[in-house]
């Protein structure tokens, strides 16, 4: 039996990267997944993707920084599918790579709005959600290496990932009690349009830095993330709550 059999999860930021990557092998492991994104394009395309290999997925356009997009996509989430078991909560933007003193205010307000609140956001629904359901769930949110440890140049991502280790450890002691699972994947340096933004040209000095700060000496793909989230998502995994789990190559160790 697969890992995930009718099982219904929903995938946040789902259309790229790791979200894509993340909503493929769920979707293998037998769920039914509902993909959450404002890029519809790429978020219909990811959905392709999963019928194409035999499948059940949708797409709803849902900005995670509001509240009641994200409360309707979990309310008709469950008048078509009767249930919410699990959710991967990965919407997130990089922000600008520049000292503080450089970081202009707007732009420290948008990242915290998307990558913090929107999990927030997304945690508060999907709970009440499982509450309901009285039969517990596993949630959990990208957070990020940049999480766990300081990165020069980089303050409202690192902020906002910490924000995110911290929300995910604070609800996992408000809930464990009733079944709900709730930790954290936080990945290194993965192969996704996020990274190209980052750093240009994949040959270029900034990431032969980033490759020098890892044990295992390569940047990861997105499926790694991916296998992780879906173990988190699992029954496998089922001792596990409140953890922030690196997917880092060794970098942190």
């Amino acid at each position: 039996m697969s890992l995930l059999e009718e099982k219904t999860i929903l995938v946040t930021g789902g259309s790229t990267g790791i979200g894509r990557a993340t909503a493929q092998i769920l979707s293998r492991e037998g769920a039914r997944v509902i993909i959450a994104d404002v890029q519809d394009k790429e978020g219909h395309k990811t959905v392709s993707l999963i019928n194409e290999d035999g499948g059940i997925a949708e797409y709803h356009h849902v900005d995670v920084t509001q509240y009641k997009e994200v409360r309707r996509v979990v309310q008709d989430t469950v008048a078509r599918h009767t249930k919410i078991d699990g959710a991967f909560n990965n919407a997130g933007i990089e922000g600008p790579a520049v000292k503080i003193l450089d970081y202009p205010a707007d732009e420290w307000e948008r990242v915290l709005r998307v990558n913090l609140t929107g999990v927030f956001n997304c945690i508060k629904c999907q709970v009440e959600q499982m509450l309901e359901q009285e039969k517990g769930g596993n949630i959990v949110s990208t957070a990020s290496v940049a999480g766990l440890t300081g990165f020069a140049g980089s303050a409202s991502y690192n902020a906002s990932k910490h924000g995110v280790v911290g929300l995910t450890k604070t609800v996992a002691l408000e809930y464990a009690s009733r079944g709900i699972r709730v930790n954290a994947v936080c990945p290194g340096f993965i192969e996704t349009p996020m990274l190209n933004r980052l750093t240009g040209d994949e040959n270029n000095k900034i990431r032969d830095k980033m490759l020098g700060r890892v044990p295992m000496k390569r940047i990861a793909q997105p499926s790694e993330i991916g296998e992780a989230a879906a173990w988190l998502l699992s029954d496998k995994s089922s001792y596990m709550t409140g953890v922030a789990m690196p997917v880092d190559g060794g970098w942190i160790a």
